[in-house]
């Protein structure tokens, strides 16, 4: 079978080509000899039911792993206790069915006499008792199940049972994994049904999961590694992986998504040599589609007025948001894989990230922009040697806001003036040119914008105006960004708010550079 990258449901090696995740699974094998019950919570298509499959391949010949899943049985089990708990062996035994056929009957003969949970435990202990090896449980998907009252109870006798285990007074499952997007140490349990106001966590005796399960640079060449190999191909192997990993952060279905355009889309007839500028390539289209992972992106700021305003002033407004993990916002962000640290500061977790959150905000930004296309026809921009006249698309857009926005928009143009020029530009770029922002954390609240635009290279700073010293130190950040780039000339757009501003333009020559600044 021709290997391919998966990036839908679950991956296997034979199957697919894939990031050699061993030392990630070392880590979590000593937390399972140490029994330790944990929680892999991570975001959406982050890869916990194939690092799930990979511990159990890991550990099958050590430990008895019995893997299951509630997702698709239905909600009727979880509405009565005597249907759960007997249900829940039986899909333990499922799950043991193929690799020990007699251990899934002895688990089905004991489902027959179990209605309570406290039947349930009592069963459990036997099984284990019975078992010359040690058993592990994992669980995943347990965020379909943990709005139902009875899951909960489940994994609150499993806690009961854990603590009677380390005081020698039963025995049951070395150790319990679950995985899903939330912590399940954070949901609540009802002690007694008659009191509504007592709650104690089902999973409290849960140890901190630690480890990260993103791809570094190193970890991503292992997998185009295969895919070179497989496909006798020569490549630098080393820069791909970093650029993907630049673009990414090491998140699962990212990394994967880019290989597979580039293999399935750019290179489906005839296998070739990837270079940096597929990359690129990959990454502007998958900006440009849609799929569930985006989809459930837009959704939670869409469903969270305040994450989306916190994600407004990290992103467009460039604010230093201290980042602090007991924050419930922040705590939030990172649950739905938004946010990152970042020497100590919020920021968004990567810059495919950054670009559907910005696209998304700026297509709600160019519904309400006024009259913004009489200004930005696209050819009016364009030169014979296919690159773009920037100091006309400068020009151009201070025009725009000195004409359409009044004094009265100052605190409109503050909030959202670089989305302003974000929506003022794409026109111009769109279906050629690709955009992506870095934004620099400091007092001056800077925006670098880089457009790459056919082989042309642009580089422009969005930045408040903060005073001339600040303005100095970031012609002098923005020369050294330039040097980085192997470019002369950059742009600077400056939102000056203060009553007796001046519209005007300017050209600075520094260091063998040249500025071209506009304030609006």
């Amino acid at each position: 079978m021709e290997k391919h990258f998966n990036t839908t449901g679950l991956c296997v090696p034979r199957k697919h080509y894939m990031v050699n995740i061993d030392n990630k699974i070392k880590q979590i094998k000593k937390l399972i000899d140490r029994e330790s019950y944990f929680v892999i919570n991570r975001p959406r298509q982050y890869g916990k039911t194939t690092t799930l499959n990979q511990i159990k391949n890991h550990l099958k010949n050590e430990y008895v792993v019995i893997s299951i899943s509630f997702e698709g049985i239905g909600d009727l089990i979880f509405t009565d206790e005597k249907l759960f708990c007997p249900n829940v062996l039986d899909i333990m035994a499922d799950a043991l069915e193929i690799s020990d056929d007699e251990k899934a009957k002895t688990l089905r003969e004991l489902s027959k006499k179990v209605s309570s949970l406290k039947e349930l435990s009592k069963a459990i202990t036997k099984f284990v008792n019975s078992s010359l090896k040690e058993v592990i449980l994992l669980i995943d998907e347990v965020d379909k199940s943990s709005n139902n009252q009875l899951f909960l109870s489940f994994l609150g006798m499993l806690r009961n049972k854990y603590l009677l285990r380390n005081a020698e007074q039963d025995c049951t499952f070395k150790s319990v994994i679950l995985a899903g997007v939330h912590d399940v140490k954070n949901l609540k349990l009802k002690i007694r049904n008659e009191e509504i106001s007592k709650y104690n966590s089902p999973w409290n005796i849960a140890v901190n999961f630690n480890i990260d399960l993103s791809f570094n640079s190193s970890e991503i060449e292992t997998m185009l590694e295969d895919y070179a190999t497989c496909n006798k191909l020569s490549m630098n192997l080393k820069k791909l992986s970093e650029r993907i990993y630049y673009f990414t952060e090491g998140y699962p279905f990212l990394v994967s998504r880019i290989c597979q355009i580039i293999d399935e889309d750019f290179y489906a007839d005839e296998k070739r040599s990837w270079t940096i500028k597929d990359i690129d390539r990959a990454v502007k289209n998958i900006i440009a589609e849609v799929n569930t992972l985006f989809e459930s992106l837009v959704k939670n700021l869409e469903n969270n007025s305040d994450l989306y305003d916190l994600a407004h002033r990290i992103l467009v407004k460039g604010e230093n948001i201290p980042f602090n993990a007991l924050n419930p916002l922040i705590n939030l962000g990172l649950t739905y894989g938004f946010f990152k640290e970042e020497n100590g500061s919020v920021a968004i977790s990567n810059k495919i990230f950054e670009e559907i959150i910005y696209n998304y905000m700026l297509s709600k930004m160019i519904t309400k922009t006024r009259d913004i296309d009489n200004y930005n026809f696209k050819y009016n921009f364009i030169e014979e040697n296919g690159s773009l006249n920037f100091p006309k698309i400068l020009s151009r857009f201070q025009q725009f806001i000195k004409e359409q926005y009044s004094i009265k928009d100052l605190n409109f143009i503050e909030n959202n003036g670089r989305l302003l020029f974000l929506a003022f530009v794409k026109p111009i770029i769109n279906g050629i040119g690709f955009d992506f922002k870095e934004v620099q954390i400091s007092e001056e609240k800077r925006l670098d914008l880089v457009i790459t635009y056919n082989n042309f290279k642009y580089i422009v700073e969005l930045k408040l105006w903060r005073g001339k010293e600040y303005h100095e130190k970031g012609i002098k950040q923005l020369c050294d960004y330039l040097d980085i780039n192997g470019l002369d000339e950059g742009y600077l757009v400056i939102f000056n708010f203060n009553k007796n501003k001046e519209y005007k333009e300017e050209s600075i020559e520094i260091g063998g550079k040249n500025i071209v600044a506009v304030y609006v």
